[in-house]
C-alpha cells in the first residue's frame, strides 16, 4: 500500500476508474476528520462557486440548469482539471474523495426526498390516453434503442454485462418532469395543447422509469451480476411500499394532528422528519434498492396539506440546491474521463449515440402523432421535450457506476450525450416552436357593451393575501344578483421560482372548485381560496373559481391576458401594487407588480381595472354584508370624458339598485375659454363629446327616477380647477370609492396643465393625483381602462388558427351601454 504522502497523481487507471491505494493506518487516525475538513470546505466552496458562475452564464442562452450540472463536475474531471496538480493536492485529494462522496449522496438523498415531497399523486389524473400511449411507445422505443446502442461494436470494450445495459437502457430512456415542466413554464407553453400532452407522458414515463430502476437494482447485486437473493430483495421493496402507504403516511398525519397546537409546527416536528428520510433510505438500502427509493417514498407520504410541508422546504430546499447538490455534480465529473474514453470510441461513434439518443423519441413520438391524430409540429415539439434529462438519468448512471455495470467509457460517453440533448431541446424550441395563435371571437370584451341582465365574467389578480379584501368588497358593491350574475376567476399570482414544485406546475392551469381547492395547494393559496369562497357563500349572484398561475415575473402578464381570453372575461381586475400602511399611507410597493399592471394594461383582450384599496376592508363592509345593516357606501365617479371615463361610468352604473350604495356622478365640463385655449387638445374633445353626451344622457334618463344617485356637472378652465373641485367634493363629502377612467397619454381641457404631474402611468393622470400625497382622502380608487380594439396588433394571416367563440349570441337584447364603436364581430388574437 503507498503511502499518503506519498500519493501520486500517476495512480492506475483502468475502465472502471482509477485505483489507489491507501496506508489504512494512516487514514484511520485521531485526526482524520480535522485534516479533512479544510479540504472538504475548499471543495465545498469551489462547487458552489463553480456552478453559480456556469449557471449564471448560461441561464441567457436559454439552457436548463442540468447543462450548468454537467458542465460543472465535467470542468473537474480528468480531462479537463482533474489531473491538474494544484487541484488533485489542494482541492481534491484522492484520499478524502470518500468524505465528498458522502455528502453527495446525502445530499442526493435528501433532494428525492423534496421531489417526493412536492409531488402530489392526487392532481395526476391522465383523462386522455394519447399521453400513455406517447410514453409507452416512446420508453418501449428508447430501452430498444438503448440496448442496441450498448451492445454497438466500437462503442466501447467488447466485454460487457447485462446490468450495464440494463442501466445505460434505462438512463437512455428517462424523462425528467420536473425539468420538462419548468422548460414548458419559461416558454409559456404550460396551458397549450402541447404542453399538457407533453407533461402527462413525461409523468407516465417518469414514474414507469421509476419503477423499472428500483426493479433492476433488485435484480442485480451490487457487483453487477444476478441477485441471488432476488425474491427476498423484491419481496421487502413491495413490503416497504405497502408499508408507507398502510402504515407511515397515516402515522405521520395522525401525528401531525395531534402534536400539532395552533398550526404551529416546532423545529422538533422538520429534525424528527428529516430522521425519518434517513431511516426509510437505509431501509430500502438493507432491501436491495437504492436509499433514494425509501427518501422518494417517504416523500410522497407527508400529507400534501400540511404546513410542515412548505417548513421543510424553506429549511432544505435552499442548503440543498445551493450547497450540497454542486457536490453531487463535482463527482459526477471526477466519475467521467473524455481522455479515456476517446481511446475505444471514435468521434463518428459518439456523433451516431447522440443523434440517436436525441431522434429515437422524437421519431417514435411523431409516429405516434400520425395514428393519435396529432398535429406533426406538435409531435416534434413533444417529442423533443420527452428528451428533457435531469438530476434522475445522473442518479442511474452513477448506480451503474457504483456497482460497476458501467465502466468509466459507456458512463462518460452517456453523460456527454446527455449533455448535448440538453443543450438542444429548449433553444430549439424557444426559435422554432411558436404555437399557433388562435382567435377566439366574443363579444362583451367591455362593461360598457354588456348586456344588463347578462352575466359579467370578471378576472381577478391577487399576489398576496392583503390584495384580497379589497377586491372581493368591490365585487360585492358591483351589485352581483341572479339576473346579472358575477362569473370571478380569481388568479393567485405565484412567481415561478427554483423552489417551486412541480406539482404546483402541473395544476396551475386548471380551474380548482371550491371543495378541492385548499387540498392542493399551500397556504396563503388556501387562505385566498376561502376568502373568495365566502363571497360565493355569501351571495347567490357570485360563482368563484380559483386559479394557480404559476410564471416568471417578467412573462406573468402574459399569464393573465392567456387567462382572460380563454375565459372570455370583459374586465379584468389588478390590484395597485402599492399597499396602505398602518398610518393611512401607501408604501413604496413592488415595482415588478407594476410592471406587471402596465403590460397587462398594454396587452389586455378586454377592459382592465386597477384597485388602490385604502381601507375597503373586511371589517368594514361586514357589517352590511352579514348583519343586514344599511350603512350607506358613498362612491363618487369623476367622468371627464372619453372612452375610458365611459367605461368607468358603466361600471359605477353596474352599482345602482343596492340599499347601501349612494353614487354621484360628477361630470367635468369645460368653459369657453378652456376651450379656445386647450388648441389640439380641444379638438380631441370635441371627437368624443357627441358619444360622452349619448352616454351621460342615457344614464341620466335611466336614473332620473333613482334617489341613491346623483348627477353633478362642474364648469371648470383648467386642470388646476378641476383639482380645486374634487378637493371640495371631498370636503363636503366623505366617499368610501372613487371610480375614475384612466385616459392614459390623452390631454383634455379639463385636464389641461397636469399631463407633468402624472408619476404613475398605469392610474392616469386622475388617478394619480388622488392617491398623492397632496390629498388627505383615504378613500380607494377604482382606475378603469376600456378595451379598444384600435390599440391591439393582429397576428399575422400565416399564423392562426380560428376557433369558434362561445360568446352568447342568443340574447340579442340592447346592450348595457352602447359605444359608438360596436365590434361584435371583431377578430382578436392573442400570442400562446
Amino acid at each position: 500500500m503507498a503511502d499518503p504522502a506519498a500519493e501520486s497523481i500517476d495512480a492506475s487507471s483502468s475502465r472502471f476508474g482509477r485505483v489507489v491505494c491507501y496506508n489504512q493506518t494512516a487514514m484511520h487516525g485521531s485526526n482524520t476528520i480535522s485534516a479533512a475538513a479544510p479540504f472538504f470546505m475548499t471543495q465545498l466552496s469551489v462547487a458552489n462557486l463553480t456552478y453559480r458562475i456556469l449557471y449564471y452564464f448560461l441561464k441567457p442562452l436559454c439552457l436548463p440548469p442540468f447543462v450548468a450540472q454537467i458542465l460543472c463536475g465535467l470542468l473537474f474531471s480528468p480531462t479537463v482539471l482533474g489531473n491538474n496538480e494544484v487541484v488533485l493536492k489542494l482541492i481534491f485529494p484522492y484520499k478524502y474523495t470518500m468524505l465528498l462522496e458522502t455528502f453527495a449522496n446525502l445530499a442526493l438523498v435528501y433532494n428525492v426526498f423534496l421531489l417526493g415531497l412536492g409531488l402530489d399523486l392526487r392532481m395526476i389524473k391522465i383523462k386522455d390516453i394519447k399521453p400513455v400511449i406517447i410514453a409507452i411507445v416512446g420508453l418501449l422505443a428508447a430501452l430498444l434503442a438503448g440496448a442496441g446502442l450498448y451492445y454497438l461494436p466500437s462503442n466501447g470494450e467488447a466485454d460487457k454485462i447485462l446490468a450495464g445495459c440494463m442501466y445505460w437502457s434505462i438512463a437512455f430512456g428517462c424523462t425528467n418532469f420536473p425539468d420538462l415542466a419548468r422548460i414548458l413554464a419559461d416558454l409559456k407553453l404550460l396551458r397549450t395543447d402541447m404542453g399538457h400532452t407533453a407533461m402527462c407522458a413525461a409523468v407516465v414515463t417518469d414514474l414507469c422509469t421509476w419503477i423499472l430502476f428500483i426493479f433492476g437494482m433488485a435484480i442485480f447485486s451490487k457487483s453487477g451480476v444476478r441477485n441471488e437473493m432476488l425474491p427476498y430483495s423484491l419481496a421487502s421493496t413491495i413490503a416497504f411500499v405497502l408499508l408507507c402507504y398502510f402504515v407511515i403516511q397515516p402515522g405521520v398525519a395522525w401525528i401531525f394532528n395531534n402534536t400539532v397546537e395552533g398550526g404551529q409546527v416546532g423545529d422538533t416536528h422538520v429534525w424528527y422528519t428529516l430522521a425519518g428520510v434517513i431511516i426509510c433510505s437505509l431501509i430500502t438500502e438493507v432491501c436491495g434498492v437504492h436509499s433514494i427509493t425509501g427518501a422518494f417514498l417517504f416523500g410522497l407520504s407527508i400529507p400534501h396539506d400540511h404546513i410542515i410541508r412548505k417548513m421543510i422546504e424553506e429549511k432544505l430546499h435552499d442548503f440543498l440546491s445551493g450547497m450540497l447538490m454542486p457536490l453531487f455534480y463535482i463527482i459526477c465529473g471526477l466519475r467521467a474521463d473524455i481522455g479515456y474514453m476517446n481511446r475505444t470510441v471514435s468521434v463518428g461513434m459518439m456523433a451516431v449515440v447522440t443523434s440517436a439518443s436525441v431522434m429515437v423519441k422524437i421519431l417514435s413520438t411523431m409516429f405516434c402523432s400520425i395514428f393519435l391524430r396529432i398535429p406533426l409540429r406538435d409531435g416534434l415539439a413533444i417529442g423533443a421535450l420527452m428528451n428533457t434529462k435531469g438530476t434522475m438519468a445522473l442518479v442511474i448512471l452513477n448506480a451503474g457506476r457504483d456497482t460497476k455495470a458501467l465502466d468509466v467509457i459507456m458512463y462518460t460517453h452517456l453523460t456527454l450525450a446527455f449533455l448535448v440533448m440538453s443543450m438542444v431541446v429548449q433553444p430549439l424550441l424557444a426559435i422554432a416552436y411558436k404555437p399557433k395563435k388562435k382567435l377566439i371571437f366574443y363579444k362583451n370584451r367591455t362593461i360598457q357593451k354588456h348586456k344588463g341582465e347578462s352575466e359579467l365574467c370578471v378576472l381577478t389578480c391577487v399576489h398576496v393575501l392583503p390584495n384580497v379584501s379589497g377586491i372581493t368588497n368591490l365585487l360585492q358593491l358591483s351589485n352581483p344578483t341572479k339576473k346579472s350574475p358575477l362569473n370571478v376567476f380569481a388568479i393567485h399570482l405565484v412567481e415561478l421560482t427554483g423552489r417551486t414544485t412541480a406539482s404546483l406546475l402541473i395544476m396551475n392551469d386548471e380551474a380548482k372548485p371550491k371543495a378541492n381547492f385548499a387540498d392542493r395547494v399551500r397556504a396563503e393559496s388556501d387562505q385566498i381560496a376561502e376568502m373568495f369562497t365566502a363571497l360565493e357563500v355569501n351571495n347567490d349572484g357570485v360563482m368563484v373559481q380559483t386559479i394557480t398561475a404559476v410564471s416568471p415575473y417578467a412573462t406573468m402578464d402574459e399569464d393573465i391576458c392567456l387567462l382572460a381570453e380563454d375565459k372570455q372575461a370583459c374586465f379584468i381586475l389588478l390590484p395597485y401594487h402599492k399597499n396602505m400602511t398602518s398610518d393611512g399611507r401607501l408604501n413604496e410597493g413592488n415595482a415588478v407588480h407594476a410592471e406587471i399592471n402596465q403590460n397587462v394594461m398594454s396587452h389586455a383582450p378586454c377592459s382592465v381595472g386597477i384597485l388602490v384599496d385604502r381601507g375597503m376592508t373586511t371589517v368594514r363592509f361586514e357589517s352590511f354584508m352579514f348583519q343586514g345593516e344599511t350603512t350607506k357606501k358613498e362612491i363618487a365617479m369623476l367622468f371627464l370624458g372619453g372612452r375610458d371615463d365611459r367605461e368607468a361610468l358603466a361600471y359605477a352604473w353596474r352599482m345602482v339598485g343596492q340599499e347601501m350604495v349612494q353614487l354621484t356622478v360628477v361630470r367635468f365640463v369645460p368653459s369657453q375659454e378652456a376651450l379656445v385655449s386647450a388648441g389640439e387638445a380641444a379638438d380631441e374633445y370635441e371627437k368624443d363629446k357627441h358619444v360622452d353626451e349619448e352616454s351621460i344622457y342615457e344614464f341620466n334618463f335611466k336614473t332620473m327616477n333613482d334617489p341613491s344617485v346623483t348627477y353633478v356637472e362642474k364648469v371648470v378652465k383648467n386642470g388646476q380647477e378641476t383639482i380645486t373641485a374634487i378637493l371640495e367634493l371631498e370636503d363636503n363629502n366623505s366617499y368610501d370609492l372613487y371610480i375614475v377612467g384612466r385616459g392614459y397619454q390623452v390631454e383634455t381641457p379639463v385636464t389641461s396643465g397636469l399631463t407633468d404631474w402624472n408619476s404613475t402611468p398605469d392610474l392616469g393622470i386622475i388617478g394619480d393625483t388622488l392617491i398623492s400625497s397632496n390629498f388627505t382622502m383615504q378613500a380607494s380608487v377604482l382606475v378603469v381602462q376600456q378595451y379598444s380594439s384600435a390599440n391591439r396588433q393582429t397576428a399575422e394571416n400565416n399564423n392562426q388558427e380560428p376557433v369558434q367563440g362561445k360568446a352568447k349570441t342568443d340574447h340579442e337584447a340592447t346592450p348595457f351601454m352602447e359605444d359608438e364603436d360596436d365590434e361584435v364581430e371583431h377578430q382578436y388574437s392573442m400570442r400562446r
